[in-house]
Parts: C-alpha cells; structure tokens; sequence
C-alpha cells in the first residue's frame, strides 16, 4: 500500500469522529499559518499556496515563501505554478463531456477516433482503459523523457514517442499509471471535438469555471507572475531546477495554474457546471482494479472500501511542482496546496486542511 493511502485511510478513519467535535476545538488562522510553516516551508519549499474552501466560499487560505528566491519576490495568491498530474482530471472531464454528448463511447476502441493508432494483437485499448491507467501504456521509459528537453509542436508529435511501443499487460487486465494514456486522451479530444486541446479545455473547462489564470506550460515562456522551478536535493537543500519542456504530456500534466484557481475548479466539479451528476458519480467509481492504489477516471480515490470516492481528488509532482486537491462532495468541500518545489510532499497539510474543514 503506498504512503498516500496509508495516510487518507487513517484520515477517513478518524473523520467521521472529527466532525463531532466542538467547533471551539478548530483550528485557529494562528493554527493553521503554524502548521503551513512547519509541514510546508519546514521542509525547505521555496514557495506555496495553500487553502480550502465549504459550498463555494473561500475560507481559509494562505502563501508564504518566495517565487523567486534570488531576487525574493514573494509567493502570492496570483502566483503562477504547474499543477503537475491535477490536469489528468481536466483532461478526464473533457473527455466525459463528449461521452455525455454522444460524440463517443469510452468502451469503444480509440481506433474509432483515432484510425491510425497500432491494434493490439486480441483486446483493444478503450478510452476506459485510458481513463483509468488500465490501458498497459507504459509510462516514460527513462530520465531523458520524463526531463524532457524536446519541443513537439503537436499532441500527435508527442504521441508517436511511444504509440509503437509493446504493451506492459493486455488491457483490462490490470493497473499501471502512466502519463501517456493521458497524452492519447488529448489527442482524441481534438479528433472528436474539431478543436486544438488547448482551445476546447480553455472553452470548456477553465473558463465554465472561470479560471483566468490558468493555461498549457509553454517551454520558456514567462506567463507573467510565474514562479521559479525548484527542487529539493538529497540533503534537504532546495535549489532552481532546469526547465524540461512538458508538450509531451500536456494532456497528463502540462498546464499551469493558481490556488484560487484550482479551488475554483473544484468548487466547479461540485456544481456540476462541467458534468453531470450521474456521470461524476460514475467517475468516483473504482475502476483502477488494483486494491491498494484506487484510481476512478480521472481522479484517485481516497475512502476505504465500499465508499471509496468518498473523497476524491489528485496530487502532482514533477519539475518545480508538488501539488494536491481534494474534493469532499458530501461536505462541499475542496482543498489545494500548490508548491514550486519538487521531490517534497504536500500531501500531510492538505489532510490536515480537510480535516480542519469537515469540522466546521
């Protein structure tokens, strides 16, 4: 069982009893601003974000650190970071909005949308399968690809890296996370909706949610109010990290964002402005077939069994990312923690947060 569920098994377990508590036990903003800097700048972040909001409102949130260390300039609200593998359930909400539309079917072969793409030799990968990492794509196959330093002008370009390679297993058959199922997702979204990935997800997804500030991560290009790249060595010492280039994943974990970015996002995923209901539900469903690491589409699945997208959510970690967002439906809930600083985890904070929310 990995760290992570480890960590929300023993949260879920003691939620419930959380939420009884006297409301005169939260935790106070000197609580809070305590614990961000000893569990998120203690471990040598150069700068984060981090906050939570209950039905829509923004309740508690806070940055400290720097954007840019040399010339510190502080972290702030309107800081633009990488969200890392969060636009892995972007990607998958897109994809659902075109299920929902009848534009296609995620059980059927994406040789349906995409003709050229290599048959298997007896089962055929689905965009099911992509959804939920059981396609046997395999995931980068060295240092060089996952730091990439290549510029592909296309989804298709980035595609055709690994589209000939054998499959790990047949698909259906099991769980392996792989990035690059999420790059083909990109791909299909342009085949069936005549749109850039760019332009549909801009129209779609961030501004439906009326996300202003958040966008694909262009290989040397300065946005404007972005942060620095960092990471955090073997000895604990942050330092700036070297630029990779992230157009051969853009789908799975290219864009750029804030923190009241995503807490609009997912304050979006509660109304149901993307999808559904019905087919929110049916993402929060476990479709990962693998016990330990519970993966619905598009999002990780962080309650034990049988309730297991309970709470739901996705964390990130790349080159000058550690990111995590959690959603708690039935409370409203949604929390994030965005830092520029990769090789760290943000996860324990981001617990804590929620469980400071559900008290309240």
């Amino acid at each position: 069982m990995s760290r992570n569920s480890i960590v929300f098994f023993i949260m879920i377990a003691t939620l419930q009893c959380s939420c009884q508590e006297n409301k005169s036990n939260l935790s106070t903003e000197t609580d809070l601003k305590s614990w961000f800097k000893q569990d998120i700048l203690g471990q040598n972040i150069v700068g984060a974000a981090a906050g939570y909001s209950i039905d829509g409102k923004i309740v508690w949130q806070t940055v400290g650190g720097f954007s840019n260390r040399a010339s510190n300039k502080p972290f702030q609200k309107e800081t633009k970071v990488r969200m890392a593998s969060i636009a892995k359930s972007m990607t998958a909400i897109a994809i659902m909005q075109l299920a929902e539309q009848n534009l296609m079917d995620i059980d059927a072969p994406i040789q349906n949308y995409i003709p050229d793409y290599p048959k298997q030799p007896k089962t055929q990968i689905t965009v099911r399968h992509l959804l939920s990492h059981t396609s046997g794509i395999d995931g980068y196959k060295n240092t060089k690809e996952a730091e990439n330093q290549n510029n592909y002008l296309t989804i298709s370009d980035a595609v055709d890296v690994f589209k000939n390679r054998p499959l790990l297993f047949e698909p259906g058959t099991k769980y392996s996370y792989t990035t690059y199922g999420y790059t083909l997702l990109g791909l299909i979204i342009e085949k069936v909706s005549g749109l850039s990935f760019e332009t549909y997800m801009q129209k779609h997804i961030w501004d439906a949610a009326n996300m202003k500030n958040t966008g694909v991560d262009m290989f040397g290009v300065d946005e404007g109010n972005s942060s620095k790249l960092y990471s955090r060595k073997r000895n604990g010492m942050s330092i700036e990290g070297k630029e990779n280039n992230l157009s051969n994943r853009v789908p799975g974990g290219g864009f750029y964002t804030t923190i009241e970015d995503l807490l609009n996002f997912g304050n979006a995923v509660l109304d149901n402005v993307f999808i559904k209901k019905e087919t929110l539900d049916l993402m929060r469903q476990h479709h990962s077939l693998d016990g330990d690491q519970q993966y619905g589409l598009g999002w990780f699945l962080y309650s034990q069994k049988p309730n297991e997208g309970k709470i739901i959510g996705h964390s990130g970690a790349q080159m000058g990312c550690s990111s995590q967002l959690l959603i708690f439906p039935e409370k409203r809930i949604v929390c994030v923690v965005l830092a520029n600083t990769s090789r760290t985890d943000v996860t324990d904070f981001a617990v804590h947060l929620l469980k400071n929310a559900a008290k309240q």
